[in-house]
């Protein structure tokens, strides 16, 4: 994953007429993260955000859906710790495939750096009301100590709006995933062009 200038910008949606959305808008990474549904039901918004991803020249990630990624010849792929469960390992790293692991703990951090990720996510760096967690903030001194443990790119990920964002890369990040602070805000594509124009200052 190319973290320089908007590529450290992350949106992660649940749609595909949310990709469609926001690659116009010059997005070059993007999590496309449908969650339960059917194999039926996500192969077509899959395979049309793959088509649309190549044409926008943006770093598409298929969150959970690993063999349906492959199958449709998606390059990135991004596993929680229940999905690594249920995941074959030797057929992913085989496939050549890019993966990114989800980690809240030492533990699970160790874990994922067995899989060799090329990217690691920490989260939540802050309260979150996106979903039910089980575990507490994070804080942004963990974002420190996980970036010396590792060697590829470490994603923030977890309560962090536009205002925070700055502390979160000062501390470690080199990647901010978004999500409330995109698709729950009353003007979108607005609040995307100021992610866009904060790292476009940053590089």
């Amino acid at each position: 994953m190319r973290t320089d200038g908007v590529f450290g910008f992350y949106p992660i949606v649940d749609s595909y007429n949310w990709v469609a959305r926001l690659l116009p808008l010059g997005v070059k990474t993007i999590q496309l993260r449908i969650k339960d549904k059917s194999v039926a039901e996500v192969t077509g918004p899959i395979r049309d955000a793959i088509a649309l991803a190549r044409r926008y020249d943006c770093q598409l990630v298929i969150n959970d859906y690993w063999q349906v990624a492959l199958e449709l010849g998606a390059d990135f792929i991004h596993l929680g710790q229940e999905d690594i469960d249920n995941a074959d390992k030797n057929t992913i790293q085989k496939s050549g495939v890019k993966l990114g692991l989800s980690t809240h703990t030492g533990d699970e951090l160790a874990r994922a750096l067995t899989w060799t990720p090329d990217h690691i996510a920490l989260g939540p760096i802050y309260e979150t009301t996106l979903k039910a967690m089980r575990y507490q903030p994070q804080g942004l001194e963990r974002l420190g100590k996980w970036k010396a443990r590792i060697s590829c790119p470490l994603i923030g990920i977890g309560g962090i709006t536009l205002e925070r964002a700055p502390l979160v890369l000062d501390a470690g990040a080199d990647v901010i995933a978004v999500v409330t602070d995109v698709v729950f805000n009353p003007n979108p594509e607005a609040r995307v062009e100021q992610w866009l124009q904060l790292f476009s200052k940053r590089n």
